[in-house]
């Protein structure tokens, strides 16, 4: 992969709380740093190849394999490799990103290779319950509907945040309801589609307001495109990719400083590994990414794309907002 400086100012600003704005000495902070709300700043320089190189295999992990597993040597990740930092391909058109890093540092502590298959986010839920791929770590929470059919583990926290044009001229807040009547774009197959953005309409229309219009589009550039030419108001999305993105266009757009207030029954900020319902490898993918997180490589994974105030101690099994 080409050696490249990436700024995560608002991601790790807006998205994973102040401490992550503050100045390091750590190895992950590089290149030129950009403004952030408050005055604060910082970079992130990006996994320059593959993570997992020298990463030995976890015998209580590995021990854990189902035996079909072991013999074919190898384990497929489902991502969609479009939503940087977390899921890209690079100029290259190599999969990189903190999810492919983690995905990587998974098969690595398993003892086994790693085959990454970029599919649409809305396609990868039926691909694993269908048997196409063994696991899926891409910035998905465990809403209702996902535990009723997937086995999930906790493995970092996240947020999410509205974008608008520059200077925010409508005063949208996410959080009140100066978004009742508004166009809201949300991306297809997301928890602000299918249950974030209903519950903010659904309280919109509770107070005598106008529901929300959700507009509903396949990737953060298609929304920010119509952003920019007035057919939308905003965009709500996970605040690392949404930050990312919005920093690349400059002046054009805003994140608002203040993510989504969720309310507990709707969950947590946590993102989870999916894999299919009763999966064999689910003990064993819990024991590797505990492993994972009990070595330096998964603060490194995060400090290296400026998501480091998300990390979290213990990769529990994600139950759901209802339990």
């Amino acid at each position: 992969m080409k050696n490249r400086v990436i700024s995560l100012v608002a991601v790790t600003c807006m998205a994973l709380g102040t401490a992550a704005c503050s100045s390091s000495s750590g190895t992950s902070a590089a290149g030129s740093s950009a403004g952030a709300p408050g005055g604060a700043t910082t970079t992130a320089k990006g996994t320059i190849g593959d993570i997992s190189k020298g990463v030995k295999p976890d015998p209580a992990a590995v021990k854990l394999l189902p035996a079909a597993v072991k013999s074919k040597g190898s384990i497929s990740v489902a991502m969609d490799l479009q939503y940087p930092p977390t899921s890209f391909l690079s100029t290259d058109n190599q999969p990189e990103g903190y999810n492919v890093d983690i995905a990587r540092l998974i098969a690595a502590k398993l003892g086994l290779k790693l085959k990454i298959k970029n599919i649409s986010f809305d396609t990868i839920i039926p691909g694993l319950t269908g048997g196409r791929f063994d696991f899926t770590t891409t910035n998905m929470s465990a809403s209702a509907d996902r535990v009723k059919v997937l086995d999930m583990i906790n493995y970092w926290k996240d947020g999410s945040s509205l974008a608008t044009k520059a200077g925010n001229p409508l005063h949208l807040s996410i959080n009140n309801r100066s978004i009742c009547g508004k166009s809201i774009a949300v991306m297809k197959g997301t928890t602000q589609e299918q249950t974030y953005l209903p519950a903010l309409s659904k309280k919109c229309t509770a107070a005598g307001k106008t529901a929300v219009t959700s507009v509903v589009l396949p990737n953060v550039n298609a929304a920010l495109t119509q952003l920019a030419s007035g057919r939308i108001d905003g965009i709500f999305y996970d605040t690392p990719s949404l930050a990312y993105a919005v920093q690349q266009h400059g002046t054009t757009f805003d994140v608002a400083p203040q993510q989504y207030d969720k309310p507990a029954s709707l969950g947590t900020d946590l993102v989870a590994i999916g894999l299919a319902k009763h999966s064999p490898l689910t003990k064993a993918m819990q024991k590797a990414m505990q492993s994972v997180m009990d070595s330096p490589s998964y603060k490194e994974a995060l400090n290296n794309w400026g998501l480091g105030a998300g990390a979290i101690k213990t990769a529990s099994i994600a139950k759901s907002p209802a339990s």
